[in-house]
């Protein structure tokens, strides 16, 4: 019983319970279709964070593991539909795993040799080169209409058809569980451990017997493993494969998810692949400069929270931990109302831009947060200017303050909450 962690059956108990819960509260059609997406995704940035996180390999061409692994899918489920082949669409996701685990070994034997820039670079290389081969080999890419499937085949298993969505959530609940539980266990490991260590030093690793480019080769594979379960409850999920699924934009987004969360902690994918899925969808459906919000989101994380949402989380913890959090209050609140004048300011500007520039024979009046706005009049500019100027004034007044006291802890104490988390 000494070594019974309590704290840690509380939040896989926490986590498999939000996981049952979660489409009983956001039980609409088009929330059980985010919620779907939202779990593949978190899949794929945890698979991502093994290269990146722990292994230090900033890849550039994660998404060629999970695209392959959804068109090997999907491929399945059309050959179970025609009665070639006898498997479950439960188990389609492992058809999957396997196809991205053997396009791990088959890549990641070529990227890995190298580190750094150099296997950056390669990765960047090997996702165009198979987009490339998406259009060149259509019967087994379907072209640039994909392939699609009808994931409904045979009798229903116990009233599972697989028909209704919320059945499909349950589907990738449960694999997402399993998945990040593996993915955990994986840290714990031998060779999570080695892999850590060649990221901090790679020559120190092999100094003590340790090969960096096999331990890099083998965290390859198990990584794109998971990348191809990702990928197979995507093929599920939409019941259709495309070349956008193997293409440099989807490995882009996996990075700016991961990045966004934080690296640095196991978590931290979690919270980039929920916000970014949330973020992405929603605000595809209301403007057109999402792609520009998210941009900018991504470069103000990089500049001032490198350590993402997990590490801003994990540095309030330990200034509640030490005492400090109220003194960090106040600023930080000041902090905010200011960046929330400066952000409505810049989207005003930004939205009456784009009105302008594309939407300008629909009229000049904008709506936008609950007001109809007239771009072809100055005071819509000069209110946009104005809470522009006095967020920039008010955020540098306040970040001045708030980095006095936005100490929390030692570089020591951080570094212990990560052990744990990570």
């Amino acid at each position: 019983m000494q070594n019974f962690n309590c704290g840690r059956w509380i939040v896989w108990g926490g986590f498999a319970l939000t996981l049952l819960l979660a489409p009983l509260i956001f039980n609409k059609g088009a929330s059980l279709s985010l919620l779907c997406q939202m779990g593949a995704f978190i899949i794929l940035a945890l698979s991502y964070n093994m290269l990146l996180g722990q292994g230090g390999m900033l890849s550039f061409g994660h998404a060629v593991y999970s695209g392959l692994g959804a068109f090997c899918a999907i491929h399945a489920l059309n050959l179970a539909a025609a009665g070639s082949v006898t498997i479950p669409v439960s188990l389609i996701p492992l058809v999957g795993g396997f196809a991205g685990m053997f396009f791990g070994a088959l890549f990641g034997y070529v990227t890995t040799k190298k580190s750094g820039t150099t296997f950056a670079m390669i990765t960047l290389g090997m996702v165009e080169l198979v987009f490339a081969c998406s259009l060149m080999f259509p019967k087994f890419f379907g072209g640039e209409g994909g392939i699609s499937t009808n994931r409904v085949m045979g009798e229903p298993f116990f009233g599972i058809s697989y028909g209704p969505q919320i059945q499909v959530y349950y589907l990738i609940a449960f694999w997402l569980f399993m998945s990040t539980i593996a993915m955990f266990a994986f840290t714990q490991t031998p060779l999570g451990r080695i892999i850590n260590a060649v990221r901090d030093n790679p020559e120190r690793a092999e100094y003590i017997g340790y090969d960096p480019q096999w331990a890099r080769y083998l965290t390859m594979m198990l990584s794109a493993f998971f990348a191809g379960i990702s990928g197979g409850l995507t093929a599920i999920n939409f019941e259709i494969v495309s070349a956008e699924n193997v293409s440099a934009l989807r490995s882009g987004s996996i990075l700016l998810f991961t990045v966004i969360g934080g690296t640095g902690f196991f978590f931290g994918p979690m919270i980039g692949a929920v916000i970014g899925v949330f973020l992405t969808v929603m605000l595809s459906s209301f403007t057109s400069a999402w792609q520009l919000y998210f941009g900018v989101i991504f470069v103000l994380m990089v500049m001032y929270a490198p350590g993402g949402i997990a590490g801003l989380l994990m540095q309030a913890h330990a200034l509640a931990g030490s005492g400090k959090i109220r003194y960090v209050v106040p600023h930080l609140g000041v902090a905010l109302v200011a960046a929330l004048l400066l952000a409505t300011g810049c989207v005003m500007m930004v939205e009456m831009l784009y009105h302008l520039t594309l939407h300008a024979a629909d009229g000049s009046s904008l709506p936008l947060f609950g007001f109809v706005i007239d771009t072809a009049q100055a005071y819509g500019w000069l209110l946009a200017i104005v809470l522009m100027a006095a967020g920039l004034l008010g955020w540098i007044t306040a970040r001045k303050k708030l980095v006095q006291v936005w100490n929390p802890v030692d570089a020591k104490d951080l570094d212990a909450e990560q052990q744990v988390h990570v």
